[in-house]
């Protein structure tokens, strides 16, 4: 990651891992390899059938290297990690999220996506959402630093009543605010939800969102950690999440607030803690048999 790769270089190992068997994770984040870097490594991965985490985030890559990327996993059945975070999109029309949820829908080999810093919209969001509804294996979406409001949370709210598989998302860095934290909370306490982990750092939310939140916590049976920094945390809520973590219903090393007290008042502080990056690990001293995957860690 971030040697100076360029396209030539793409190209180099695309060739090399045309037919290759043993490599399984290959990261070439914050190399510049560009349209061209990104069209070989998607023409390579159509062949190969081992490689099963991919990163290319921050590698300039445009709108036709990325939907190249996403048609080929609607093939590739090794691919179980991928981050494509930060290309340079100048499109409006967030084609990509067309091919990518069409390609959700069919793909069952995926459990983690890293959609970050895409300039994604509600509208890219529901386009997304119609392909999430169907897939059983993403357990891992990163949203994050997009462009996502309320609108787009009630379309990833809806999705998360039907998906039984998305156990982490990520959505800090947007603007979801009051309106969009009420939906995922709705979403959160439904009995068909398996989320365990969420983050909503920076999203402009008050005290009226992050109070249904904090109450979506308390009710639900499988969340266990919950991200608010660089929101309003204003008394209701610290008062709010500090009987969360005092109770142990929510562990401390689970989230990204400290509660402390001065004169009577009680306060958060931050605690430097986010969702696990990346959560899904290679055991490179297991052989693989046929086509085994990575596990998931916990």
């Amino acid at each position: 990651m971030f040697n100076d790769i360029q396209a030539n270089g793409a190209q180099v190992l695309a060739s090399s891992l045309q037919g290759n068997s043993t490599l399984l994770s290959l990261r070439l984040s914050g190399n510049k390899i560009g349209r061209g870097g990104g069209l070989e490594l998607a023409s390579m991965l159509q062949e190969n059938c081992a490689l099963q985490e991919l990163e290319v985030a921050d590698c300039d890559l445009d709108t036709s290297s990325i939907i190249a990327l996403i048609i080929m996993l609607k093939k590739n059945k090794a691919l179980c990690s991928v981050d494509i975070s930060r290309p340079l999109l100048f499109s409006h029309q967030e084609e990509w999220a067309v091919h990518c949820s069409k390609m959700l829908a069919v793909n069952s080999s995926l459990m983690e996506l890293h959609l970050g810093r895409m300039g994604m919209t509600d509208t890219g969001i529901e386009q997304l959402t119609e392909g999430l509804g169907r897939n059983n294996s993403l357990r891992y979406l990163d949203l994050c630093s997009n462009r996502v409001t309320r609108d787009g949370a009630f379309h990833l709210a809806m999705m998360l009543k039907q998906n039984r598989a998305l156990e982490i998302l990520d959505l800090s860095s947007n603007q979801i605010g009051d309106g969009g934290a009420g939906y995922l909370s709705k979403a959160i306490t439904c009995p068909r939800s398996t989320l365990k982990e969420l983050s909503v750092c920076r999203n402009n939310i008050t005290s009226e969102g992050l109070l249904l939140l904090a109450q979506a916590v308390k009710s639900s049976s499988t969340l266990t950690h919950m991200y608010i920094w660089g929101n309003h945390l204003e008394d209701p809520v610290c008062q709010a999440f500090k009987e969360l973590i005092s109770s142990g219903r929510l562990h401390p090393e689970q989230t990204d607030v400290s509660p402390y007290e001065v004169d009577g008042h009680v306060f958060l502080a931050e605690v430097f803690q986010s969702l696990r990056k990346p959560v899904y690990n290679i055991d490179c001293n297991v052989q693989r048999n046929g086509n085994k995957r990575k596990d998931f860690t916990e």
